[in-house]
């Protein structure tokens, strides 16, 4: 059993994968081409958005607009503890300086911790808040109806984290659609993934748009030889575009399969774990099913009983940004955020993808529940 199955994704866009990759070889544009032009406008129109500017991962995503807003270590960007490296490595990258904040049940920031983080940054003195980088983890939109209150009252931009989130919406507002600009990750493991790295920027600021362009391709001005400020190779392979143009073509029925597969697996465990949150507003796009056992120890029979039995299971995250090596200089080692460090050791994902049927989800529960 794969955790995520893309051989079955394949088999069902097979013909037009392959076309497309042959099409992009054939015409040897590897570089910019026309598939790439032709998603950007796709993606937008998907999302909502009126720019959409695709990008070489999902981490070059989240630099390309931090470099837009020229920051400095001085600069406060606020991002929760319980996420991906990436979502606080790009504030370093464009400058500045990440601030930790605690999440809440949903598994995103919690709005509570991150107000309580402004006031302390602003009482301090040190650090000046700049921005916010909510996550829309495990699939589901963060709590951007509070969210975006508290930016405009600290008048601080909104960086969208969407990476897992890409297909989802809060209100019938897709993910993505939020705040000054937002990113997504076409990492093969994504809801829309690609075969290898792959990434997308949304806005509709055309000023913001034009200076992310720029620092995509070296900081390019009129012409590719008139650099106007510095940047990066930030571009995505017309092959890589070719692939997601594909997928798109089917992301929607997958997305319904994702919600089907979501619902067995809820009605199988609700009395014996702690399953996601689920609410009529938020519609996930489910890039991972993620439980919590009790505790750090009954994870581990978990863990260890789920590998006898060759079904795999993965943990996100088991330490929290602000507990991880790199940020030990950041002094967080006296600094609790305590529902970061409870759900690390609480939580496990089981197999996720919209090809799961039905018997598979049974067996999957009914190994869980027999190891407790």
């Amino acid at each position: 059993m794969e955790f995520i199955d893309l051989s079955r994704q394949y088999d069902v866009i097979k013909k037009e994968i392959d076309a497309g990759i042959k099409n992009v070889i054939e015409s040897r544009h590897f570089i910019m081409g026309p598939e790439v032009a032709e998603l950007e406008e796709r993606l937008a129109e998907f999302v909502g958005r009126k720019y959409c500017l695709t990008s070489s991962s999902g981490t070059d995503a989240l630099q390309i607009p931090l470099m837009t807003y020229e920051l400095s270590k001085e600069d406060a960007v606020f991002v929760p503890s319980f996420t991906f490296f990436a979502s606080a490595e790009s504030v370093n990258l464009a400058g500045a300086t990440p601030v930790f904040v605690d999440i809440d049940s949903s598994f995103n920031m919690s709005v509570d911790s991150l107000e309580m983080e402004i006031r302390r940054v602003l009482d301090e003195g040190n650090l000046k808040p700049k921005g916010i980088i909510p996550v829309d983890l495990f699939g589901r939109s963060a709590n951007y109806d509070a969210i975006l209150p508290i930016a405009e009252k600290y008048d601080l931009f909104v960086l969208e984290d969407a990476a897992q989130g890409f297909g989802g919406s809060l209100h019938g507002k897709r993910n993505g659609a939020f705040g000054n600009v937002s990113i997504t990750s076409f990492f093969p493991a994504k809801p829309l993934g690609c075969y290898g790295d792959g990434g997308a920027i949304f806005t509709d600021d055309e000023e913001l748009y034009k200076k992310m362009k720029s620092i995509r391709v070296h900081g390019m001005g009129a012409n590719r030889y008139d650099n106007i400020r510095l940047g990066m190779n930030g571009r995505l392979d017309t092959l890589q575009a070719a692939i997601v143009l594909a997928k798109l073509d089917i992301f929607e029925d997958e997305l319904e399969a994702r919600q089907q597969v979501a619902s067995w697996y809820t009605e199988e465990l609700k009395d014996t774990f702690v399953v996601p949150e689920t609410d009529l507003e938020y519609y996930s796009a489910w890039a991972q099913y993620t439980l919590r056992a009790e505790n750090e120890g009954k994870r581990n029979k978990i863990i260890n009983g789920m590998r006898e039995k060759d079904i795999p299971v993965m943990i996100y995250y088991p330490i929290p940004l602000h507990e991880q090596t790199a940020y030990k200089n950041l002094g967080y080692s006296g600094v609790k955020l305590p529902y970061c460090s409870m759900v690390s050791k609480q939580v496990f994902s089981v197999p996720m993808h919209p090809y799961l049927k039905y018997d598979e989800v049974r067996l999957i529960c009914d190994a869980l529940k027999s190891i407790v």
